[in-house]
């Protein structure tokens, strides 16, 4: 089993540091260099290479940086986005080998036309298509490929931990809740986290088995999540109900 460590940066991103025993180390994201640096040289850690989910300057900042003090770390990415620093573009369904784990290539195009994940070791990361309790806004793709992409995602095996890019779990659960009022595990979960975020602590990661009780763009099937829109929707398929959902999202 591979460890992980968060790296914040910004207000509320995470940078996600992969690593062995051996102190070799993956990052994922990162947006900016200066934390990953300082942890690298905590640790002693020795870079290997960079994982980047999609082109967004919070996601890629830090790169340019990493390669000029790491100059032969491979550089993995969405071939169909720019980003000029790949060494090694991938899309859904190629594998990337990391360390002795094998993690596949998830296309979860919605929030960015070429956005990928990253699975493997019973860990997914996602960047920004997936949130605790919610998803990416649709700057580039469809509501229809946002919701396919999270319907890929849902079907993970629900030990899958999800190490998602941004710390949005309070104010996420404040509309899920909305969508959701009688929701008990929703409830419950919301206590659990404002716990812990007013203790510092983080929300991340969260496992696909509590996504699927308390993400409503996870919940397009239920019959509450769809009664929540029903004065929104032009029809009643699943689609639609996503479609309704992040619209509202967008405005709460």
């Amino acid at each position: 089993m591979l460890s992980i460590k968060s790296i914040p940066a910004f207000n509320d991103n995470y940078i996600w540091l992969i690593h062995n025993n051996d102190n070799h180390c993956v990052v994922v994201d990162p947006g900016d260099a200066a934390p990953v640096l300082a942890c690298i040289k905590a640790h002693n850690f020795i870079l290997d290479a960079i994982l980047i989910t999609h082109h967004h300057h919070d996601h890629i900042g830090g790169v340019p940086e990493l390669v000029r003090q790491f100059p032969s770390i491979n550089v993995v990415g969405p071939e169909d986005e720019p980003i000029p620093t790949l060494t090694h573009p991938v899309s859904d369904g190629d594998f990337v080998e990391l360390f002795d784990e094998r993690f596949m290539v998830l296309g979860v195009e919605g929030h960015t036309k070429g956005h990928i994940a990253y699975v493997g070791d019973e860990k997914l990361f996602c960047g920004d298509a997936l949130f605790s309790a919610g998803c990416g806004r649709l700057f580039e793709g469809t509501a229809e490929q946002m919701f396919h992409s999270l319907q890929k995602l849902s079907a993970l095996p629900d030990e899958t931990k999800i190490y998602c890019a941004h710390e949005y779990t309070a104010s996420n659960l404040a509309f899920a809740l909305a969508v959701e009022p009688n929701n008990d595990y929703l409830q419950q979960y919301r206590e659990k986290v404002l716990r812990l975020r007013a203790n510092g602590k983080s929300t991340i990661p969260s496992t696909m088995q509590r996504e699927k009780l308390i993400n409503p763009f996870l919940r397009t099937n239920e019959p509450t999540v769809k009664h929540a829109v029903a004065s929104k929707v032009l029809d009643n398929t699943e689609v639609e109900t996503f479609a309704a959902l992040r619209r509202w999202k967008d405005e709460f």
